[in-house]
């Protein structure tokens, strides 16, 4: 996946976890590898510009998407080989973000990864306009952003072992390249 990320929010957030959740429910939308995506956080002036005048409703709003082609898991099905595709732009606003997260009495960065992949879900055409729809999509959204916390707390599982491991085997001289034993397999 290609994600490009611009920060114009004036609000510090992690953008590597942005791109992580994205590439996550992306893979696990089972869009292709090469497919392209962009991401911009902005202030809420800006955000409310842009639901004005993309949605005609006044103020900021959380998260916006604009999808550019209509893609399906797997690509496009009337294309002989799915390749590459500019998948659109998610625009996120911190601040707005920050107020919903308050309120529902989580992290901002937890607010901003459930937005990313509500983002995402959108421009692979997923809707919540109807009672149905948004009875899939946010059950969708709710498994992908379990998954991306699971596999994280996995990563975190296996590097706290990998540190012991090195620990421990730096301890007793396994590690030490410069005893008689170097470069002889144990």
């Amino acid at each position: 996946m290609s994600i490009d990320i611009a920060n114009e929010s004036g609000v510090e957030v992690s953008l590597e976890d942005l791109v992580s959740v994205a590439t996550f429910a992306l893979g696990a939308m089972d869009v292709h590898p090469a497919a392209e995506l962009s991401m911009v956080l902005v202030d809420s002036p800006t955000m409310a510009d842009l639901h004005q005048q993309w949605m005609d409703l006044p103020g900021p709003t959380d998260v916006m998407s604009f999808p550019m082609d209509e893609l399906e898991p797997g690509g496009r099905p009337d294309s002989a080989e799915p390749g590459p595709e500019m998948l659109g732009d998610i625009v996120l606003c911190p601040p707005f973000a920050a107020e919903q997260a308050q309120k529902a009495g989580h992290s901002l960065e937890h607010e901003l990864a459930l937005l990313t992949v509500h983002g995402v879900l959108h421009l692979l055409g997923f809707d919540h306009a109807e009672p149905d729809e948004e009875k899939e999509m946010f059950a969708l959204q709710a498994r992908l952003l379990e998954g991306w916390y699971e596999r994280d707390r996995q990563h975190r599982r296996d590097a706290a072992v990998a540190a012991r491991d090195e620990r421990v085997l730096g301890s007793i001289g396994f590690l030490d390249d410069s005893g008689p034993d170097a470069g002889r397999s144990r």
